[in-house]
Parts: structure tokens; sequence; C-alpha cells
């Protein structure tokens, strides 16, 4: 017996829900991919990759999910067996790092937490202590979707700056943009990192690389680049140089009705929807974590992400039963543990085309299985979220 039927829910970090809206837009023919509507839609993504990233940098799209993006963002810059600083809070920073090792970098990690956000103190300290500048690009997350942490941009930027050093800030914002604020120029951002699968609610398939003007002097004495990923081949005069071939037209279709529900929504609306959400679900894991079975994995909460959340499960045998629950007997999806965290977790997704109904039944399936399956938490976790949005979204 169960009561799933109907649309399945994914409460994943990642692909996420993409709107009708961006699937309908998608059911099209094919058209020329040399001149006429597709340039105009490719020079209107690039404004769209402005807007959202706050840069007047030289956007690139690429067909390609976020790790493509990673080994893009590297080869164009950097030197075979130049030195990468990490900033290790999770997962995916030292992912990025490893791709560049494979391509010939030499990758030094800054040991970090996976419960808390990365110190720009000993970001400062480690830069001071180049006095060589072996250190030419520092790496980090904006969020990263395994420990849900999020880190300040802003402070990382003040500590290169303090310690008088010129290696390039690249952020990932995979699982942030769209979600949160990101001011790239403001924050004196060198190369950003994205996606289309997470915030920006596209079917998985189209990242980018966003370049200032320090990055692309960078660029020119780069030797790592390479025909496919290489930044300087993708400006040339013919529209499918933009893609170093065909492009993915009818994904780009996707991606450009995505942006138009961005725009119509306008990002500190976005920005503050999910700041809600993120609420309400704390309000339900706080609630849940009485009766110590449960925990936020990010201790402070000015650390936890407005993307997504997650929550350590003490025992960790019921881990298997509360997914197979939520997904067998209600439709909902609920994101596993990752790395370190493989077996030890379980992640809440709050990100992209998300809102307070499919938000409360998700938080209400996961509540649903606590009770079915006799897992002590303490009661009351839907109605604390509830109780928290009635609060902040006022008549």
């Amino acid at each position: 017996m169960s009561v799933k039927n109907g649309r399945q829910f994914l409460s994943i970090p990642g692909p996420t829900t993409v709107p009708d809206e961006v699937l309908s837009a998608m059911h099209r023919p094919a058209i020329d991919i040399r001149k006429g509507e597709l340039v105009n839609v490719t020079a209107r993504l690039k404004d769209d990759l402005r807007m959202i990233t706050k840069s007047k940098g030289m956007p690139f799209i690429y067909i390609a999910n976020g790790h493509g993006a990673w080994e893009a963002a590297l080869s164009n810059v950097l030197c075979r067996n130049d030195k990468i600083l990490v900033l290790e809070s999770g997962s995916f920073a030292g992912g990025w790092g490893q791709t560049g090792g494979t391509i010939g970098l030499d990758v030094e990690v800054l040991p970090g937490s996976w419960r808390k956000s990365v110190d720009p103190e000993a970001v400062e300290e480690r830069l001071k202590s180049d006095k060589s500048g072996d250190i030419k690009a520092v790496l980090v997350v904006q969020v990263d979707t395994a420990s849900s942490v999020v880190n300040d941009i802003p402070a990382i930027r003040r500590a290169i700056d303090n310690a008088g050093h010129g290696a390039l800030l690249m952020v990932d914002t995979i699982a942030s943009l769209g979600t949160m604020d990101y001011r790239m120029d403001e924050w004196g951002v060198d190369v950003t990192v994205a996606a289309c699968q997470k915030g920006l609610m596209m079917s998985p398939g189209i990242s980018f690389t966003v370049a200032n003007e320090k990055a692309m002097a960078f660029h020119q004495k780069a030797n790592l680049r390479t025909a496919y990923w290489d930044w300087t081949s993708r400006q040339g005069s013919e529209h499918y140089q933009t893609y170093a071939g065909t492009p993915p037209v009818h994904m780009l279709f996707g991606l450009q009705k995505a942006f138009e529900l961005i725009r119509d929504e306008g990002l500190d609306n976005i920005f503050n929807r999910h700041r809600l959400l993120a609420g309400a679900t704390r309000a339900a894991v706080a609630k849940w974590s009485e009766k110590d079975e449960f925990a936020f994995n990010i201790i402070d909460p000015d650390d936890r992400a407005d993307s997504v959340t997650t929550v350590l499960v003490r025992d960790e045998q019921k881990l298997g039963a509360i997914h197979e629950y939520c997904a067998e007997k209600c439709g909902v999806v609920i994101g596993v543990g990752i790395a370190s965290l493989s077996g030890k977790a379980l992640r809440i997704a709050h990100m992209g085309h998300i809102n307070a109904p499919t938000l409360l039944g998700t938080l209400g399936v996961i509540e649903m299985s606590l009770n079915a399956l006799s897992i002590p938490h303490g009661k009351g976790g839907v109605q604390a979220a509830i109780d928290y949005l009635a609060a902040s979204v006022p008549r």
C-alpha cells in the first residue's frame, strides 16, 4: 500500500525539478545553427549570465556538466605545474582540485571542516607564507551540496588582498547561483563556474564559466588550453565556434525560458523565497533534532546554505529505510549523504523550482516516515515549518 501515485517530486540537490514551461520550450523543431534566431538566443543567454552573476565579464557556454566547467576554468588560466590552493569545506572544492591534478596542476588543500565554512584568516595566513608566489589560484565553492555549507566569498577576497597576493580567486557557484546573492565584480572574483541543473531550473548538460579581465590576461599565457575548452577559439567569428561545434539547440531554448522565469520573478524575490524555504526547513529539522537522533551537519546557523540542508542521522541503519519509505510509499526522493557523509546523512534540497506546498509536502513526507518507522524524533517539525512561514510571510 502506498500514496505515491502522481508526479514524483525530487528533493535532491541537483538535478532539480524542471518547470513545465522550460520543458515545453524545448519541444520544438531544430533551427539553423549558424545564423538567425539561435545567434540571438546565444547573445541573450550571455547577457543573462552577466545579469545573474552581476558581472561585466566574458561568459562561455559549454555542453558539459559542472565537472566540465571545472576543467574549462582551470585549463584556460593556468600552466602545467602551477600550484592551486583548494579551500576545503565539504566535497566539491576537493573534487575541483582533483580535476586540476589530472591535467598537470600542483594541488594543495587548505584543510577545513565539513561542519563549518572556510576560515578567511587561515587563507590569509597561508597566502602570506607564499613568499615566492607559487600559488596561482585559490579555489572555493560558494555552497557545497555535500556539507550544505555556504562560504563567505567577500571575506575570502579580503583575505587574499590582505595577504597582498596575486592569485586568481575562482569560485564554484553551481549550487548557489539563482538561489542566493552573488556579485562577481563587486566581490573581486576572477573566474566563476556555474551549471544549469540546480538554481537555474534546467535539465543537466550545460555549464558556464565567466572570466574577468585579470583572468583573460592569465589566459593569454596559459599552456593547458585545449581545443574544446579554449576561450580564445570560442570567441571566433562563426556562431558554431561559441560551442566548439554544433550547439545544444533545444537545451538553449529551455535555458532561455528558465532565464525568462528568473527575470519575471526578479532576483531579490528569488533569493527571499529561498531564504524563507530554507528557514522553514531548518525549523523542522531543529524540532526533529530534539531527540538527539538527528542534527544539523553545519553547526553555525550563519554557515547554513539556503539551497540545501544536510542532516546527520545517528542511527545509520535507519537511513535506507527513510529513503525507501519516502520514495516507495510517498513518491518523494530525498537526497542521500555523499562522500565523507555517505551512509551518515540525508540531504533536503530547497533550490530552484520550489515553493511552500512542495517544500511542506517534502517535510511532511519525511516526518511521516519517521512516525511510520518509529524513529525517535521531536514531534511537530512540519508545524514548526508552517509557523515559521506564517510569521515570515505577512498578509
